[in-house]
């Protein structure tokens, strides 16, 4: 974005940022947030501290300084981000499916052995183990409005080992090694205390193979519908309602859905998934109730187990949700694929907001990065509903003709869907 669009926005921009004051032990640290804010929605190639305090004409030591030393709490503004989603979700208009939550995990290559959490791990954006971190996070989504409202770093074993190496980054003794299905649970009982209202949950199947996550949001009585490996342990359950018994043996998801009488039995239902940048998806679905075992035997409830086909690709997926027996099937499809959206998320975050471009050794510099893109990403997202509707121009410039990079070129982004 160029200064002449920074500046028609800046009214709106500054009234989205004055509530976070209070995060800030100084005036003139929250002006620093101003200003790595505002960095971080400009067109600059780059968006780590040094560019973004040149483009400002502020010291770069200084911008360093406030990412790393100054008096301010990330979690208060990560906090003041959700309460303020939860206001902004209260008056979006949605569908019937009401704000979905979203579960994911991103990562990014990191070639220093000083950047915390920084090991050989799997890492999504290569697609294989490489060095790097990996951050979770949980998004929601509405009708068309989507955001990222928390990013935690997954701290790896190792890492959480040695204290020394962790006291040199930065890292606080009580933050330690935990599975990442675990922060995600920490992440949803966050946002909901911060009075963000989720109808439904979803997620991948790194998450969907996670006994603990799946009987913490039963625990947490918060519906989903997830995706689960192929090979997940269930048990179609008998047309009769008979309960298995201690000695039966689980199956493979896959082999329910191909072999049992109650798959077997019914036809495909065809299901077009709208989008919105491109051609509409097509999926023939069946579901039925399974039983799942855990270490206390057969669990009592029967969990749906949904078996989504598509022709056109050659994709299977299988999704398990908690969702009550009256649960139209469509409504369980469209909230499995409703992940979508946080991959939106995610890419806008990494190509527009600079989310991958930290580089220091401090943990608390990270997060507070971390921390100040999803800040702006929610005002990208609030802006882009905004304009929907909306003529070029209005709103104290909130739409700029000709605007090319920058929030204009993000709120047309941020409109798509995948």
């Amino acid at each position: 974005m160029t200064e002449t669009q920074l500046r028609a926005l800046g009214p709106t921009l500054t009234r989205f940022l004055d509530p976070y004051l209070f995060c800030c032990g100084y005036t003139q640290t929250f002006t620093h947030l101003n200003t790595y804010v505002r960095g971080l929605l400009s067109d600059l190639p780059r968006k780590t501290a040094e560019p973004i305090a040149l483009q400002a004409g502020t010291p770069v030591r200084t911008l360093q300084q406030f990412l790393k030393d100054h008096v301010w709490d990330f979690a208060a503004v990560r906090d003041q981000l959700q309460r303020h989603t939860a206001d902004r979700l209260a008056t979006l208009p949605g569908d019937d499916l009401g704000t979905v939550g979203l579960i994911d995990e991103t990562s990014a290559v990191k070639d220093g052995p000083k950047t915390p959490g920084v090991q050989r791990q799997y890492l999504g954006c290569v697609g294989k183990v490489d060095h790097g971190i990996v951050t979770v996070h949980l998004g929601v989504c509405k009708g068309r409005f989507k955001t990222l409202i928390d990013a935690d770093l997954f701290l790896p074993q190792l890492w959480s080992e040695d204290r020394p190496r962790c006291r040199e980054a930065g890292i606080p003794e009580d933050v330690v090694h935990r599975p990442k299905w675990r922060i995600a649970l920490e992440q949803i009982d966050r946002a909901r205390a911060n009075g963000v209202q989720l109808d439904w949950l979803t997620f991948d199947e790194a998450y969907g193979q996670c006994p603990g996550f799946l009987s913490g949001l039963d625990d947490a009585q918060l519906r989903f519908v997830g995706e689960v490996p192929r090979t997940f342990s269930c048990l179609a359950a008998h047309r009769s309602g008979r309960v298995p018994t201690a000695q039966t043996q689980s199956r493979t998801a896959e082999a329910v859905v191909r072999n049992s009488s109650v798959f077997l039995g019914q036809r495909w239902q065809v299901l077009r998934l709208a989008r919105q940048t491109c051609e509409d998806q097509v999926w023939r679905v069946k579901a039925a109730r399974v039983w799942l075992h855990g270490k206390a035997g057969w669990s009592e409830g029967t969990p749906w187990l949904i078996w989504a086909s598509n022709d056109a690709t050659g994709e299977e997926k299988f999704f398990l949700s908690n969702a009550s027996a009256n649960t139209p099937v469509e409504v369980l499809v469209r909230v499995g694929f409703r992940r979508a959206n946080v991959e939106h998320s995610f890419r806008v975050c990494k190509t527009e907001l600079g989310f991958t471009h930290f580089e220091g050794r401090n943990y608390v510099a990270l997060m507070r990065h971390l921390t100040l893109c999803l800040t702006a990403l929610g005002f990208v997202a609030e802006h882009t509903e905004r304009l929907r509707g909306e003529k070029p121009g209005v709103d104290a410039g909130a739409g700029v003709p000709s605007a090319r990079g920058g929030v204009p070129q993000l709120a047309t982004s941020a409109a798509s869907d995948k």
